[in-house]
């Protein structure tokens, strides 16, 4: 008598967590026609991307439980199918209910593409260095796996984000990545401490003027 009584409960409680998964499972809202997103708000822009670049996907969820979250991701891979370039774009804005959350981005570099001002930042990345569950990484290494691809031993990259107004809860995230092999160097090489740390600098600005040149962003 017990179990019959639960049964019920059991199958509400099921219906109840099913529906909020569901609720939180979204299509995204850009469309990608011959390499160009283009989006009709937050902002409202055509962002152009080179014709080499294939398109693997999008991906659209409540990053953490606090942002929607959009992306969508270009590779371009070699004949063994890794990854010899990245194009990861993402349109991101913190939940209503989260009306207390702001983006503190503080990098005092800054990039125009189009009209639009971005703040940049580079890094190094190897492909072994853990990955935060329920992440956006994780998210987009699930896009570019499912499509056959994987990732470089290591890749240098460089985001650049803009912030739609004043109150800093919107973004256009892009964040351009490249094979890091073709420098000859290994990702302990080139962070700080590293043989080859002093001509990071030289690399990094070569890394962003690719990235400025190949990223076209019309409003």
């Amino acid at each position: 008598m017990i179990w019959k009584l639960r049964v019920p409960n059991l199958i509400l409680s099921l219906m109840a967590l099913s529906t909020c998964v569901t609720a939180e499972v979204k299509t995204p809202e850009r469309t990608v026609h011959d390499n160009v997103i283009t989006s009709k708000h937050d902002p409202k822009v055509h962002v152009r991307l080179p014709t080499s670049a294939r398109y693997v996907g999008a991906d659209r969820w409540v990053l953490f439980g606090m942002a929607d979250c959009e992306l969508h991701a270009f590779v371009e891979p070699d004949d063994r199918h890794s990854v010899q370039r990245l194009y990861w774009v993402q349109f991101e804005g913190y939940l209503p209910t989260k009306p207390h959350l702001h983006h503190r981005y503080d990098s005092p570099r800054h990039a125009t593409i189009g009209d639009m001002d971005f703040y940049v930042d580079t890094w190094i990345r190897a492909a072994d260095e853990n990955t935060t569950a329920g992440s956006d990484s994780e998210h987009i290494n699930a896009l570019i796996a499912r499509q056959g691809h994987k990732m470089p031993a290591a890749m240098m990259c460089v985001r650049l984000v803009h912030l739609l107004d004043k109150e800093k809860r919107k973004e256009l995230m892009i964040i351009y990545a490249e094979d890091l092999a073709p420098t000859g160097l290994g990702a302990a090489d080139l962070r700080k401490g590293g043989r080859a740390y002093d001509q990071w600098p030289h690399i990094e600005k070569g890394l962003v003027e690719r990235a400025k040149n190949k990223i076209k962003i019309t409003r």
